[in-house]
């Protein structure tokens, strides 16, 4: 085995290898691939590496990690920070240590950067997964030994439509529900700066950055003040959402819902499952057949709509006391 720095020149390997291993359950597409990884401002190329076999020279596993260094500390989120965004090795391939030393490379190289705590997953908006696919028992259980602990459980939601669905808009007496445009692109910032600073923060500015037009924002409105925002997605966005990852895993067109929220002071009046409904409406105008709720805890709040847990996954992490 050889170990090499990843780059895109390994992208149709590193495609070739995920299908043939995870493909049934998590279809790869090349797109999703390149936004997810060498698209990435937090891709960290010293810390991503693939396995070759010495004889072939086929790739037979890999890591990808990534970093925000200091460009996100405004977002709060600093250098400490650090994310084994996925690793792979080929089932031919397992126990026979190329798992352990690409994941002893990463780590090096995200101590080396700052990091004093490495999750699984969970990189922001361009992570493919939440944390570890929680059926992968023996990958859970294989990273356990190595000083990472379970931190979570979240799931993917999912519910089946019609060919001819109707679900109205949701009755508001003293509110109102709308598509955003470009034209509400300060409006949406500052609301998210103010309400929500952080991870959606970043991720809303990051989609205006890629080309966002706001159709992909349902806005909640009160006497003409913003008060909350869903967002949604379908094949048609700019960027692939974690919602519409596994599209291709339906024949069906899919669309996406979330994440969303509403302002603290306007919260109790039911207003966060009236703009599911909304959005659910709006995606469902736009040819959405099935639509997926991705990365929540809350199975019995969405259960109200009629989803159901689709995909599980259990959110781990490393922490260090010190460098």
């Amino acid at each position: 085995m050889k170990l090499t720095r990843m780059d895109e020149d390994h992208g149709e390997e590193i495609l070739g290898l995920w299908n043939k291993d995870l493909g049934s359950d998590f279809p790869m597409t090349g797109r999703l691939l390149t936004q997810t990884v060498f698209e990435d401002p937090n891709w960290l190329r010293e810390g991503s590496w693939v396995a070759k076999d010495s004889i072939s020279g086929r790739v037979i596993g890999f890591v990808s990690s990534k970093h925000p260094g200091e460009r996100l500390k405004q977002h709060g989120i600093g250098p400490e920070s650090g994310w084994i965004q996925s690793l792979l090795v080929a089932s031919e391939a397992r126990r026979a240590g190329v798992g352990e030393e690409l994941l002893q490379h990463a780590e090096s190289a995200l101590r080396d950067a700052g990091s004093m705590r490495i999750a699984l997953g969970n990189d922001l908006h361009h992570r493919l997964f939440p944390g570890v696919p929680a059926h992968l028992s023996e990958t859970r259980r294989w990273f356990e030994k190595r000083g990472y602990a379970c931190k979570e459980i979240v799931h993917d939601l999912l519910h089946a439509y019609g060919q001819t669905p109707q679900v109205p808009l949701p009755d508001l007496t003293d509110a109102s529900v709308r598509i955003a445009t470009e034209r509400d692109r300060e409006a949406l910032s500052a609301f998210m700066n103010r309400c929500f600073p952080g991870t959606w923060d970043y991720q809303h500015r990051e989609y205006w950055r890629r080309g966002g037009s706001g159709r992909e924002y349902v806005l909640l409105e009160r006497g003409g003040e913003l008060i909350g925002f869903c967002r949604i997605n379908d094949t048609d966005s700019p960027l692939l959402a974690q919602n519409i990852y596994w599209s291709p895993s339906f024949r069906e067109p899919l669309g996406g819902i979330g994440p969303l929220g509403i302002d603290e002071r306007y919260r109790g009046h039911q207003y966060g499952i009236k703009i599911v409904q909304a959005a659910i409406h709006y995606l469902l105008t736009r040819g959405s057949r099935r639509i997926v709720i991705d990365t929540t805890p809350f199975v019995d709040f969405y259960g109200k709509l009629g989803y159901t847990t689709w995909k599980t996954y259990a959110k781990y992490a490393k922490q260090w006391t010190s460098l």
